[in-house]
């Protein structure tokens, strides 16, 4: 018999998970509740004010006929985080104990506590920025009305799909970030498709602000979900 403790939190784990969009994240595609699926890529940035004026003017055009490719919408997503220190200092401090000269040892404890301090005093932040690609399975003018309406009313039934339905639906968003990644290239970015692990991480981090920065997730092969 469970105990009143053990109902209660997943009772709680489950009220959590009804009012997450996401469904499931699966071969670095999100899928959706709706039955609709994103993939995200993590893009490079452009120091626009230090670019001269031609240059300046060459990148609105770029981007303005980026924009006039679409044919699908996109989300832009530019996310702040106060910086995640803890793994350089704790490489800093492994480095720290293999060293034998005195000298350098008491350099680099020195460096460390500089940077800590510095970074607890500045608050310096991170800044990241997504594109996410969507895909609506029910918008494929490839479809009859009947199968399209029927997508509508139950669109729970594609998160279930088999896998052969999954992979179909994979090769067509695969498009769509070929397309996308295209055109940000042609304005000097990098655009790095996110896996499994970084979506999860990414999603987590998103919900999760002030656990995930003391509270790392650990690997997704790690979890175990019941």
């Amino acid at each position: 018999m469970k105990s009143k403790k053990a109902v209660n939190q997943k009772a709680k784990a489950n009220s959590t998970q009804r009012h997450l969009p996401i469904a499931e994240v699966k071969d670095n595609v999100v899928i959706l509740k709706d039955g609709t699926i994103r993939k995200v890529l993590m893009v490079s940035s452009i120091n626009f004010a230090l670019k001269s004026e031609d240059e300046q003017n060459a990148l609105i055009s770029s981007y303005v006929s980026f924009l006039n490719s679409l044919e699908f919408p996109l989300q832009i997503v530019v996310q702040s985080r106060k910086l995640q220190i803890e793994p350089y200092l704790a490489q800093l401090r492994e480095i720290e104990g293999t060293l034998t000269n005195e000298l350098l040892r008491v350099q680099v404890a020195d460096y460390r506590s500089f940077v800590t301090e510095l970074v607890d005093i500045g608050q310096i932040m991170t800044k990241r920025f997504y594109v996410v690609v969507p895909y609506d399975p029910a918008s494929s003018k490839k479809k009859s009305f009947w199968a399209r309406f029927k997508e509508v009313l139950k669109p729970a039934s594609l998160v279930r799909v088999k896998e052969e339905r999954f992979r179909k639906l994979a090769e067509e968003i695969d498009s769509r970030v070929r397309l996308v990644s295209s055109g940000l290239a042609s304005m000097g970015l990098q655009a790095v498709e996110m896996d499994t692990q970084a979506l999860i991480e990414l999603y987590y981090s998103s919900y999760n602000p002030d656990i995930a920065f003391s509270e790392p997730m650990r690997d997704v092969e790690e979890i175990r979900i019941d």
